[in-house]
């Protein structure tokens, strides 16, 4: 299923970091107060080969490896929270043999890193193709690679519709949205009859992108359907009148296996499977393509398994290339050439209400996404 082709030449800077420090100025003494105190004014970049990283090196000097605090200018101080950030390209970041990956262009699943080109712009929109973001372990990665995910389609000028499918509503708080405001959610769309998709519809602040929003009132959905003819189908009849609407609608399921799951699984063509580079959430992906594989036979024929996406991988630590290996051996081709590496600027978006792809836009984060949303779209192309 994997889109292979011919790639370009890899980057010609592999590697290099940016150590964050910050210009002082001194603060005048006075009664009390310690000359040698500074006050924060203004953030400066510095280029180098090395980074500071004198923990556990009483010298602080390493010469092999080790910069020490000597290469940080007078009037500055080192930031221990400095990112490092590799330039130029997210191709580059991750796979471990930097000199590998400019001779090769190898990815960092180990295989052949095609290249996704920048899709063209649409004439016309619709219908939808249904993407059910699942895994029932939660902390995954759902909901940030649903909105990225979503925010980096509309960047290329698909136009998006998110599903916040978790009574939780973090897909909704993500989005700046304070769920426990709302007055009208899915929840209603699903059980109140009458009910318009547009009643319920919230605009973001990403252009082409809109969202369904949830809240903790979802959790009943999943007793009161029960006994509703059809149930499994209830999204699917909810959806059917937005499909003309937008290019992609993406479902941000809960973490569970349950009915409000099996309920996105019959309505989605497509799954894609966040998975943390870690042995526990590797466990759980063999029950959840048991469940894939029974909604295809009984409910919807027409749902795929897209792909695999490796998240908050670091290839630093032997443990996350092991789990990254053992998914790829398992499922091959299933498996997305990109992925998405840990980095403290998603946490930061939560906060913030906004997607990666407009709060750093040039970040590592960002890039990822953007090169995720051209590998779905050439999937999708291809088939």
């Amino acid at each position: 299923m994997s889109v292979r082709g011919l790639s370009p030449s890899g980057p010609e800077a592999v590697g290099s970091v940016a150590v964050r420090a910050f210009e002082t100025t001194p603060v005048p003494a006075h009664a009390g107060m310690v000359p040698t105190q500074h006050m924060t004014t203004a953030p400066r970049m510095m280029d180098g080969l090395h980074v500071n990283a004198t923990a556990g090196n009483e010298s602080g000097r390493d010469t092999a490896a080790l910069a020490d605090f000597d290469e940080v200018p007078q009037g500055h101080f080192y930031d221990p929270d400095a990112e490092y950030e590799p330039d130029p390209e997210y191709a580059a970041t991750l796979a471990p043999d930097a000199a590998r990956q400019r001779r090769e262009r190898i990815g960092p699943t180990g295989r052949p890193l095609p290249y996704f080109p920048i899709p063209g712009p649409l004439t016309d929109h619709g219908p939808a193709k249904i993407i059910a973001m699942c895994n029932q372990k939660g902390g995954v990665g759902k909901t940030t690679s649903t909105i990225n995910l979503g925010a980096a389609l509309a960047e290329y000028g698909r136009r998006v519709l998110l599903v916040d499918f978790d009574p939780q509503g973090a897909l909704s708080v993500g989005l700046g949205v304070n769920p426990m405001e709302l007055d009208l959610t899915v929840y209603n769309l699903l059980m109140e009859r009458g009910m318009s998709a547009d009643e319920v519809l919230l605009k973001t602040a990403v252009p082409n992108m809109d969202l369904l929003p949830s809240n903790i009132d979802l959790s009943a959905a999943e007793v009161q359907l029960v006994s509703e003819v059809a149930r499994e189908s209830t999204l699917q009849r909810a959806l059917k009148p937005l499909m003309q609407d937008y290019d992609y609608i993406v479902i941000d399921c809960q973490p569970s296996l349950g009915l409000l799951t099996v309920n996105a699984l019959t309505a989605a063509h497509k799954v894609i499977v966040p998975l943390e580079c870690e042995f526990f959430a590797l466990r759980g992906v063999a029950l959840l393509t048991e469940t894939i594989e029974k909604v295809q036979e009984r409910l919807n024929p027409d749902l795929e398994l897209d792909g695999i996406l490796a998240t908050m991988y670091d290839s630093r630590t032997v443990h996350s290339r092991e789990v990254l290996a053992r998914v790829v051996e398992a499922f091959d081709d299933h498996v997305y050439h990109t992925v998405i590496g840990r980095t403290v600027r998603f946490p930061e978006t939560t906060v913030a209400g906004e997607p990666i792809t407009t709060y750093a836009s040039n970040s590592v984060g960002a890039a990822a996404y953007r090169q995720l949303a051209r590998e779905v779209l050439a999937r999708c192309h291809a088939e």
